[in-house]
């Protein structure tokens, strides 16, 4: 889950992302929406790849990405689910004041 938010912290991988969501694309056209190196949007294709949030299948020198929703939506669920735990722990806690309270006004 680590790889998948530090992968989603940039703002030029999000909008890969974005695009891939569109339609799978080509490393040139991905690159060719950013204005930033071949070899820097090479090291946020990794960044995405190493998160499991594209798969690239090679053909010839091309190089088809495609976004993979799954891996995403697995993370974002676990991050949601591992803040239950916290909410729940401060919701007890508010309980017993309240009820800590009504007895000491007793």
């Amino acid at each position: 889950m680590n790889q998948v938010f530090r992968a989603l912290a940039d703002p030029t991988r999000r909008r890969v992302l974005q695009l891939l969501r569109e339609r799978p694309r080509t490393a040139g056209e991905l690159a060719a929406a950013f204005p930033v190196s071949k070899p820097t949007m090479s090291a946020h294709f990794s960044v995405l790849q190493e998160a499991g949030l594209i798969a690239a299948e090679r053909n010839g020198r091309t190089i088809l990405y495609r976004l993979r929703m799954s891996v995403l939506e697995e993370a974002l669920m676990g991050f949601v689910h591992s803040l239950e735990g916290p909410k729940r722990a401060v919701a007890r806690r508010r309980r017993g004041d309240v009820k800590r309270r009504a007895w000491e006004g007793a």
